[in-house]
């Protein structure tokens, strides 16, 4: 029965290390010149628009939306994801789900950047979508890990 406990422990620890994040996104049924304020007042304040410039790895799709939803987040993100920071007089809204899409990458932190982890079978990796990918694509064995755990513990308890 411990070891069973163990397990799901394991299990738990390593879906934690999957899930997780908060992202502040534009509202899509906003009107196009309220999103721009949006857009405007984030960069003025402090957010990296760099790369929603023409450039930028963010900058296609080229839309308000688009371009304001990287701006909130990385406002939000800079005032380390404080209450009442993605509000944008009510054009923006949170998610759990990453807006990242390609070579744009969304800020889950208030440093810009995803903190660099280290995941068993993988080394070094700058996002965590790098072991969701992993994990899609069978690069990454769970069930090995978790077989290796259970019998370490087992060599242990026994």
């Amino acid at each position: 029965m411990g070891i069973a406990v163990l397990l799901v422990l394991a299990m738990a620890t390593c879906s934690v290390m999957v899930e997780g994040g908060t992202w502040c996104v534009g509202k899509s049924n906003v009107d196009q010149k309220a999103l721009q304020k949006s857009l405007d007042y984030a960069c003025g304040a402090g957010a990296d628009c760099r790369p929603i410039v023409t450039s930028g790895a963010c900058y296609n799709p080229d839309t308000v939306l688009g371009h304001a939803s990287y701006a909130m987040n990385s406002y939000f993100q800079k005032l380390g994801q404080a209450q009442g920071a993605c509000d944008f007089s009510g054009t923006a809204t949170l998610t759990t789900t990453d807006p990242s899409y390609g070579s744009c990458v969304y800020p889950s932190s208030s440093s810009g950047n995803t903190p660099t982890t280290t995941i068993p079978g993988l080394g070094p990796s700058s996002n965590i979508n790098d072991f969701n990918s992993a994990v899609a694509g069978g690069t990454f064995d769970l069930s090995l890990l978790l077989t290796s755990l259970l019998f370490l513990v087992s060599a242990l308890l026994f």
